[in-house]
């Protein structure tokens, strides 16, 4: 059995390129995705885009979404935006002590 070990090692931002090995995905896929306003890139232009901790965290749903799932772009944008609001009313609610 493999012993498990902490890594104190985390990644800040990811390229495109990296992003795309990450989720393996393709780059239109990604570009895709930053049309749909899925991910928001840092970066003036395609070849200098770097992603930030919370559009890795996106795009690695939104794939898991698209490939189990067969959700298209569009919808997946629509379904990690009611994800987050989900989120967002339960945090709220735990704050008011409703739950």
């Amino acid at each position: 059995m493999k012993k498990a070990t902490l890594r104190n090692d985390f990644v800040d931002t990811l390229s495109l390129a990296d992003l795309c090995r990450f989720c393996r995905a393709d780059e239109a896929w990604v570009v895709d995705l930053v049309e749909h306003g899925v991910l928001a890139p840092q970066g003036s232009s395609v070849e200098n885009w770097q992603f930030c901790s919370v559009s890795i965290v996106r795009a690695k749903k939104a794939r898991r979404l698209n490939r189990d799932h067969g959700i298209n772009t569009a919808g997946v944008a629509m379904v990690l935006d009611l994800l987050e609001e989900r989120a967002k009313i339960l945090r709220e609610l735990a704050r008011s002590n409703v739950l």
